[in-house]
């Protein structure tokens, strides 16, 4: 009798009651796959599975893809991770204002104490937001400024302008806010190297590592591949999306939108993602494809964060990190006892940082492990305070926990 493979048993029981649509996953362990599971659907209505190869919206695991994209400029010399990104790269900031009262009227500021740094922007302490993060003038000031969080229809040197126009919710470098920081960082990174940004990722990153289905869209060969975007109803039901929970992204991406969002804009595999990961693992380099020096690799998954910085952090009303830091992009484990697997929990030093349609993966370079977990699931933030669209969190726990107790058996399951 064949094994049953426990992971994609779990998906299965969580796509039949409708806690989410699908999703693909694997474990990369012992240097080899030893796990990967698919199950549901990326299309309900047509009856078209979730497969391996499935491609998803990777919504905020965009975050450290970017900021690895960064750092090999800054390898090149290009910045300096203190240097203002005024001085030659973003003057459209060389005078900012800051919110006394981040809720508060947007006249009401003091001027910025110091220019923002490259680095605050890998580490999300620029001063900036996103408007579903506030509640006051300035949320409707960086909808109507910025348009979509994906799909925007600004182009990129106005999208930079109009940003610049917006005052900070704090001091630069002064505390860890989540924020369009990334989305700036990826269209320096353009301005910088002189091309689109999806460009320069395929030149310095998807190519070398033969991550063929990461990008900012779908070639029409392979959207067949695609997973549809689902979300709920007011009932809690299942309900497939078109278009982006706050507007973030569009039913179909206009052809020539100029917009590339580095925060939370690109589409991958579970595949491409390990090969993303596995830079985590081998010091900057995988399979002999070197990307980043292992210097560079420990810089960037160091905790950079003050211990006050790290208190004071919240998402979604919740301390963000509470056992874990944040170094140049990705979230690092201080605590494994208490760290949270929908976070990224393993041994100290174990990195990694979520998206918001159920994106998720994590290094573990103690054990020298990965996980990989796809979904499509998208809610509105609202939602939440009903239990709608938690099912894909209690999936990646109940993964991270069926591997970790896996964790000695080198038999695959793949």
């Amino acid at each position: 009798m064949p094994l049953v493979n426990p992971v994609e048993a779990l998906l299965r029981r969580m796509a039949d009651a409708g806690d989410l649509a699908g999703a693909a996953t694997l474990t990369w362990r012992h240097g080899r796959v030893v796990q990967s599971a698919a199950a549901g659907r990326r299309d309900i209505a047509a009856g078209l599975p979730i497969e391996r190869d499935t491609i998803f919206r990777i919504a905020s695991v965009s975050k450290p893809i970017t900021s690895v994209v960064a750092l090999t400029l800054l390898e090149e010399g290009r910045f300096a991770l203190d240097e203002p990104i005024s001085r030659r790269w973003a003057p459209e900031f060389s005078d900012m204002r800051v919110l006394r009262d981040p809720d508060g009227p947007l006249d009401a500021t003091d001027p910025a104490e110091r220019p923002i740094t490259f680095e605050d922007l890998l580490t999300h302490r620029a001063g900036l937001s996103y408007a579903d993060f506030r509640r006051g003038p300035l949320a409707r000031a960086y909808a109507d400024a910025l348009g979509g969080a994906i799909d925007s229809d600004v182009e990129p040197d106005e999208w930079i302008a109009r940003l610049a126009a917006l005052p900070l919710i704090a001091q630069p470098g002064a505390a860890f806010h989540y924020s369009h920081a990334t989305d700036l960082l990826g269209l320096l990174i353009a301005r910088i190297d002189g091309r689109p940004l999806s460009d320069v990722m395929a030149r310095r990153l998807f190519g070398p590592l033969g991550m063929t289905d990461t990008g900012f869209t779908v070639t029409a060969d392979r959207r067949q591949r695609c997973a549809k975007l689902y979300g709920f109803d007011d009932d809690g039901r299942l309900a497939e999306r078109s278009v982006g929970p706050g507007g973030a992204f569009m039913a179909e991406r206009p052809e020539g939108m100029a917009f590339e969002s580095g925060g939370q804009g690109l589409w991958s595999t579970v595949d491409d993602v390990l090969a993303f990961a596995r830079l985590f693992l081998g010091a900057g380099a995988v399979d002999g494809v070197r990307i980043l020096r292992p210097e560079t690799m420990a810089l960037m998954t160091a905790n950079r964060l003050s211990d006050a910085q790290r208190a004071a952090a919240r998402m979604f009303g919740t301390r963000t990190f509470a056992a874990h830091g944040f170094g140049l992009g990705v979230a690092v484990v201080l605590d494994p006892k208490n760290a949270a697997p929908t976070l990224c929990r393993g041994a100290v030093g174990t990195v990694g940082w979520p998206g918001a349609y159920g994106g998720w993966w994590q290094a573990d370079p103690t054990e020298r492990s990965i996980m990989v977990f796809l979904a499509q699931n998208a809610f509105e933030p609202a939602q939440l305070a009903k239990g709608y669209g938690l099912g894909v969190y209690g999936a990646i726990t109940e993964l991270h926990t069926i591997e970790s107790a896996t964790a000695t058996e080198p038999a695959s399951r793949a």
